[in-house]
């Protein structure tokens, strides 16, 4: 390569920088000069409940294709149904071992999460039902309850059952097992 070539070939990448420099600065601080793609990285945020040109159907909120399984998203075998009621009890058995641990973090859970209508000790005696009035559920030792499968229980606490609100979305699987074990213990008392 001659020394001529050389030159022209730095004076073109000074030139170059030269240019990148000024076209990429700008005056306004929000501005962020030449973007490539930016269409990436600034999407066009639709609303859900407005049209949508992108799609056959012209809606934004789409239908979750067939199968799929949202995050987090607790499978749960039994429909909400007497039926299911009742094969969860015959058929569901709790996953955990009976352990010191389980049993002690089932009380802080059920402390927590139920002796406000149930009572600490499962009479129905809790402060929802004695300064609220609320009508009292079953005591866990009466003989409507004594007796209940572990199954019937998680579907209970599952779904809810009578009064009582589902707690699936408050309470992970494990946690619930936990607590019918602390329930079972309150059951023979």
């Amino acid at each position: 390569m001659s020394m001529l070539e050389n030159k022209f070939k730095g004076v073109l990448l000074m030139g170059l920088a030269t240019a990148v420099v000024f076209t990429s600065c700008s005056k306004v601080k929000r501005d962020p000069g030449l973007e490539y793609s930016p269409q990436m990285y600034r999407s066009v945020p639709y609303n859900p409940d407005q049209p949508n040109s992108v799609f056959a159907d012209g809606k934004s909120a789409q239908t979750p294709v067939a199968g799929t399984v949202p995050t987090n998203y607790e499978v749960f075998h039994y429909p909400q149904t007497p039926e299911g009621y009742e094969a969860a009890g015959a058929e569901l058995k709790s996953p955990l071992a009976q352990t010191k641990e389980n049993f002690e973090e089932g009380k802080r859970l059920f402390t927590n999460m139920c002796s406000h209508c149930h009572g600490k000790t499962g009479m129905a005696d809790g402060n929802v039902v004695a300064k609220a009035g609320f009508p009292a559920p079953p005591a866990y030792n009466s003989a409507q309850l004594k007796d209940l499968p572990e199954g019937k229980m998680f579907f209970s606490i599952t779904y809810g059952k009578g009064a009582m609100g589902a707690h699936a979305s408050q309470l992970s699987k494990e946690e619930r097992w936990k607590i019918i074990q602390y329930v079972q213990y309150l059951q023979k008392q």
